[in-house]
């Protein structure tokens, strides 16, 4: 699923579009900054949640951890804190845990 301007999400009051979300965090003068080499990963996570039904807050929150979490445990394993086998274990457990995978 590509997500655009125009996705539609079911917000706490109904149907909206990430633009009039965006819209509506711009006028209370919210931002959120992502770095480049995060976003597509967390986009990916944010449209397999709202996919699964949770609100786009939800999903957020969730995506947000996900990646947080996933980060950790690779920069475990690159520091050599964790083995190759614990580093897989724990990215098969971060995948049941947010996208039900099995």
């Amino acid at each position: 699923m590509k997500i655009t301007l125009d996705t539609k999400f079911m917000g706490s009051s109904g149907m909206i579009t990430l633009r009039d979300a965006v819209g509506q965090l711009r006028a209370q003068d919210l931002a959120c900054t992502v770095a480049g080499d995060k976003v597509g990963a967390k986009a990916r996570m944010f449209a397999e949640c709202v996919e699964r039904g949770f609100t786009p807050l939800r999903s957020e929150i969730m995506a947000a951890c996900y990646v947080a979490e996933r980060d950790a445990v690779t920069e475990s394993f690159e520091r050599g804190l964790i083995t190759r086998g614990e580093l897989e274990q724990a990215q098969l457990a971060l995948s049941r845990r947010f996208l039900g995978a099995t």
